[in-house]
């Protein structure tokens, strides 16, 4: 059967967009504190969720939602099953946005909002892949399953409900339209390491609070602390000025208030951030600081500052034949005097060939005489492969030729970043982000190209078909 996927994306342009856009108004950030039954992840990410459900009902589809956890819908039928992974949380929208992050906008044939890369403009582009199979009533030897997450950036328990649900079995191969094209084949180990402090002080300069991040897979964009000691405000506005950062200054009571802006950045990539922690501790470590402060301050602003490999910490690791190497990225810094809860999370993305203890071992190693403790996150992902010679690899990538003209025969690319790609054994990212693409996940300003979107949608449902039919 000959179908031209673009044309027929083309005859659904304007539907597209608007479903879309009702996603996007959707502010889908993780809030615990409005956590509630059927919302367990507070009200956003489950209403996102629903949102695209309501979309497969309005089609035609029969979905359903898990406890407000997951939201699934089917088309086909057979033996084995096809898994579609896509998530409808957010990070933190933070500040500097130049429009409203959820009220979408398009500029310069550019569509900006929080989730307009990762992942609602993705997810739509592949659901409207499948609702085109749908539409022309496509017969399918295999069933495709399409799950909507609602915790896939803040520790994946919505997936850990969803396959611990009685009948609820794992599809047997599948894909996620959550990274990059041509394909995304391996994924690094993922896991946090927390640096654990005491909240004392000794010395003339006293810290009574440090606070940097938003969340654990995000690069800090600002850090703020407070202290109390000598002026040192034209050292600090000489600091900016030198690291070409901005901030914030203020004094009170006899206390200082000090405000550093980095850049925010996907914790995968974190050379592509400036981390506002690091930066803010590094200043303040050279002053008569003393006590567990100091060490908060040393560990973040000697050890973890301007490193993305974790040299410092000890570990320099190429594990295999593809030269993967380990980043890591100083994601949460939080200080308050008197506290026993300061910690310095420090999230990892690992190759094959190191476990979590080997990471905990040179943390243990570096910096153990300067923290309390050290824990590890009860979510530890392993590496993930799947060879480029599985039939879902090569049919992935013999579509995405088809409709760019690019050879990409062989290809393969292991990333840092974590997708619902790796719940299944042959499990990949594919899509939705072309080649070139400049990368603004859990940045301000994120965006995706309106073309791209289009042009995804046609893959999807061309890979789709050839997987299914």
């Amino acid at each position: 059967m000959s179908i031209d996927f673009k044309a027929e994306v083309e005859k659904r342009r304007e539907p597209l967009m608007e479903d879309l856009f009702s996603i996007l108004r959707i502010n889908s950030e993780r809030d615990d504190a409005a956590s509630a039954p059927g919302a367990p992840f507070g009200p956003g990410p489950t209403a996102a969720m629903k949102k695209v459900l309501e979309l497969a009902e309005r089609d035609g589809f029969s979905s359903k939602n898990v406890d407000g956890y997951v939201g699934e819908f089917e088309y086909g039928d057979g033996a084995e099953t096809l898994g579609i992974f896509a998530h409808m949380d957010v990070v933190p929208a933070g500040t500097g946005w130049d429009s409203n992050p959820y009220e979408p906008e398009i500029r310069e044939s550019k569509l900006y909002a929080r989730g307009s890369s990762d992942d609602k403009g993705p997810t739509m582009a592949c659901y409207y892949g499948l609702k085109i199979l749908k539409d022309l009533d496509i017969k399918l030897s295999k069933k495709v399953k399409f799950i909507i997450g609602t915790n896939e950036e803040s520790g994946w328990a919505d997936m850990d409900y969803y396959f611990a649900q009685p009948g609820v079995v794992k599809p047997d191969f599948g894909f996620s339209p959550d990274a990059e094209f041509p394909i995304i084949n391996g994924e690094k180990g993922i896991v946090t390491e927390y640096l654990n402090f005491n909240g004392d002080n000794a010395g003339t300069f006293t810290l009574h609070s440090f606070k940097s991040g938003l969340a654990e897979n995000m690069v800090p964009e600002s850090a703020t602390a407070v202290f109390s000691g000598s002026d040192i405000k034209a050292d600090f506005e000489k600091y900016m000025t030198d690291n070409k950062m901005d901030g914030e200054i203020s004094e009170a009571d006899g206390k200082y208030t000090f405000t550093l802006k980095g850049v925010s950045s996907h914790g995968a990539k974190p050379e592509n951030g400036i981390n506002g922690g690091t930066f803010l501790a590094r200043f303040l470590m050279s002053y008569d600081f003393g006590g567990s402060a100091l060490n908060f301050l040393t560990v973040a602003g000697e050890f973890a500052w301007n490193d993305h490999t974790g040299k410092k910490f000890g570990y320099e690791y190429f594990s295999d034949e593809m030269q993967v190497p380990l980043s890591t990225n100083p994601s949460i810094l939080a200080f308050e005097e008197g506290s026993t809860s300061n910690v310095i999370a420090n999230n990892i993305r690992y190759p094959k060939g190191i476990t979590s203890d080997d990471i905990k071992a040179a943390f243990e190693k570096t910096v153990g005489n300067l923290v309390r403790d050290i824990t590890i996150s009860d979510h530890n992902m392993t590496p993930h492969y799947v060879p480029n010679t599985d039939p879902l690899v090569t049919t992935l990538l013999d579509v995405y030729s088809k409709h760019t003209g690019q050879d990409v025969k062989g290809y393969e690319e292991i990333i840092g970043g974590g997708t619902f790609g790796r719940l299944v054994k042959r499990g990949v990212a594919f899509g939705a982000q072309f080649p070139g693409f400049t990368d603004t996940m859990h940045q301000k300003n994120e965006y995706m190209e309106v073309e791209d979107i289009y042009r995804a949608a046609a893959i999807y449902a061309e890979a789709i078909y050839e997987l299914a039919k």
